[in-house]
């Protein structure tokens, strides 16, 4: 289970206060929480692109003849790594940013 799916099932992760104020509240939250994988898996993302980038740039410059691309293998993982890295910072409470904008949400709603 990945992406959002993982989040309708974290119920650990959803703060007391927002138990507390039902179930509207708890969807909100979830919502908040999705945004805020997205955007742990688009910055992790883009680093990644910037880090092969580099490697990449170095191979190039060895002149060894070989193929300097990374591997199907390597490619593949470092496809994976943005999205198992939000899912596990979502599924671990995240970094805060999702209750901040539950709450800017919830004093907008008032």
């Amino acid at each position: 289970m990945s992406g959002l799916d993982a989040l309708s099932s974290a119920a650990a992760v959803i703060p007391a206060d927002v138990r507390k104020a039902g179930k509207h509240a708890e969807q909100s939250y979830r919502v908040a929480l999705g945004f805020e994988r997205t955007l742990v898996e688009q910055l992790t993302k883009s680093m990644s692109k910037d880090m092969v980038g580099m490697d990449s740039g170095s191979d190039a410059e060895s002149g060894d003849g070989e193929d300097s691309g990374p591997s199907a293998v390597t490619s593949t993982y470092t496809d994976m790594l943005p999205g198992t890295l939000a899912d596990s910072v979502t599924s671990a409470g995240g970094l805060g940013l999702a209750h901040d904008l539950w709450l800017s949400m919830r004093s907008a709603q008032s």
